[in-house]
C-alpha cells in the first residue's frame, strides 16, 4: 500500500498523539528533539514535523509495535507513511 500525503500526515498525528500520552516516552523524544511541549503543539501540523515523529518512533522496534498495535495497523506501514512525507523520498545512489 502507497500512502497519499494526507493519509500518511494522519498516521503520524496518531503517533504524536501516542507519544504524548506515554508518560515515559514523551521526555525521551522531546529530549532527543530539543522540543518543548508548547514547540510540539505549534507543530503538530507542518509535514517535515510529522516526519520526525515517525522517524523518532521507528528508532526502536518495540516503539513501533506498541504504536502499531494500539492503532491497529501492520507494523510496515510507519516506514510507507514516512516515505510520504517530506524528507522520506527513498535515496538512489547509483
Amino acid at each position: 500500500m502507497s500512502y497519499s500525503r494526507q493519509s500518511a500526515e494522519t498516521l503520524a498525528l496518531q503517533a504524536l498523539g501516542w507519544l504524548a500520552a506515554n508518560d515515559d516516552l514523551l521526555p525521551v523524544f522531546l529530549g532527543s528533539t530539543g522540543a518543548s511541549e508548547a514547540d510540539v503543539k505549534q507543530s503538530a501540523a507542518d509535514p517535515v514535523f510529522l516526519g520526525a515523529v515517525l522517524d523518532f518512533l521507528m528508532m526502536d522496534d518495540a516503539w513501533v509495535v506498541a504504536f502499531c498495535d494500539e492503532v491497529a495497523v501492520p507494523y510496515d506501514r510507519l516506514m510507507q507513511a514516512r516515505a510520504a512525507l517530506p524528507g522520506g523520498e527513498q535515496v538512489n545512489w547509483t
